[in-house]
């Protein structure tokens, strides 16, 4: 009885696990989309490539509401890991935009938010950065993932207060916080 339990048990931690690790691109985008299409491919000719699905991520530069009622997405571009979350690197191969035919508040896709985008290439864009013109790739989404915000802070410490966890008593220590 007691072996049951603990079998259940083990098997419900081993779920919840797995499900905590699952891809937030569903399978049948993921087939759709073309993995052997590289971002910088399409940013040399990205009219070469129009209606072709891909998988893209990175940090959002600015987040602009359009007239019609659509919203235009900057994204700085950064490679994905294997759940599509933008990695936290210096590398990337440029800038996108991406065109969602629904309002979105710029407060909430503000910049620096990680963002993950299934799309359908539309196109090019011609856009100044600074005093130059910058060729962005246009994608029209299918689907869009705003990862959650996490940031450390720091916590004081009592120089009276021994802590388990570090097992001693000075100094300071950063607590993970989740972001809503």
């Amino acid at each position: 009885m007691m072996m049951k339990r603990l079998q259940s048990f083990l098997l419900l931690l081993m779920f919840l696990a797995v499900s905590g690790c699952a891809h937030v691109v569903p399978k049948n985008l993921r087939e759709q989309a073309d993995p052997a299409l590289t971002f910088r491919q399409v940013s040399q000719h990205p009219s070469e490539y129009g209606e072709k699905i891909v998988i893209w991520g990175g940090d959002i530069i600015e987040t602009v509401n359009q007239k019609d009622g659509t919203t235009l997405i900057e994204v700085f571009q950064r490679p994905l890991g294997w759940r599509e979350e933008p990695k936290e690197t210096v590398a990337s191969e440029g800038r996108f935009l991406v065109l969602t035919k629904k309002y979105l508040d710029p407060y909430i896709f503000r910049r620096g938010r990680k963002i993950t985008v299934v799309g359908e290439i539309l196109g090019e864009e011609i856009r100044p950065i600074g005093k130059m013109d910058y060729r962005y790739p246009l994608l029209s989404t299918k689907q869009l993932y705003l990862w959650e915000e996490y940031y450390y802070s720091p916590a004081f410490y009592s120089p009276y207060y021994y802590d388990p966890w570090w097992g001693y008593p000075y100094g300071w220590r950063f607590y993970y916080h989740h972001r809503h």
